[in-house]
């Protein structure tokens, strides 16, 4: 059995500018998504680790730090759980983007969806799923339990291919920031053991 622990990264300022991150580079977490993320390790002390994994962006890299330190691991980044590739979509306001007539078919099937210059759900979905199971090919020991800081969507699309959610009904489940949702997955079988938990962060660490 494999416990693995996706986290979502904090607050940061695209969040707050409604505005579609992606992969650009220098998004930082804002001090509410420092203090998200130190309250998150803090929540997290008993559980031990094998290992922290995090997508090589900044604001998963910032949320999983406190994590690492607090378990005496270091991040080891994977490209496999960094962000949807949004193509010229990314750094554009939500605003703008619910006018374009791709929206429609993002919320609503995404499975016909695919981004300008970027990746398909379903492009996604495999790599996201491919980099999981990639890691627990490493943690084969009993029990093995270890943390995927990642984003929403791709946090999203992993849960849904585990559980037997289909594809265009991922958009239902809910991921947010610094919210922490767990797979317990066996030989033929997973269960959901929490989703979107998000309560850790609703305290300052320490309390």
């Amino acid at each position: 059995m494999t416990i693995i622990y996706l986290i979502r990264h904090a607050d940061n300022e695209f969040i707050n500018q409604g505005k579609l991150a992606g992969w650009l580079p220098g998004i930082h977490l804002t001090a509410h998504g420092i203090s998200q993320a130190e309250a998150l390790a803090q929540s997290l002390t008993k559980v031990k680790f094998t290992a922290v994994y995090a997508s090589p962006l900044e604001r998963t890299m910032e949320t999983a730090e406190p994590i690492a330190r607090s378990q005496g691991l270091e991040i080891i980044p994977r490209t496999g759980l960094g962000e949807t590739q949004y193509g010229r979509w990314q750094g554009l306001s939500f605003k703008v983007l619910r006018r374009r007539k791709l929206w429609s078919i993002v919320q609503h099937t995404p499975t016909l969806a695919r981004f300008p210059e970027g990746e398909s759900f379903t492009e996604a979905q495999a790599r996201v799923v491919a980099e999981i199971e990639s890691l627990r090919a490493k943690h084969k020991q009993p029990k093995a339990v270890f943390a995927c800081v990642s984003h929403a969507d791709t946090i999203k699309l992993a849960i849904a291919h585990y559980i037997g959610l289909p594809l265009d009904l991922y958009n239902r489940l809910t991921v947010e920031p610094a919210s922490v949702s767990i797979l317990a997955i066996g030989k033929g079988h997973t269960r959901l053991i929490r989703l979107n938990d998000t309560q850790a962060s609703h305290f300052p660490a320490g309390q």
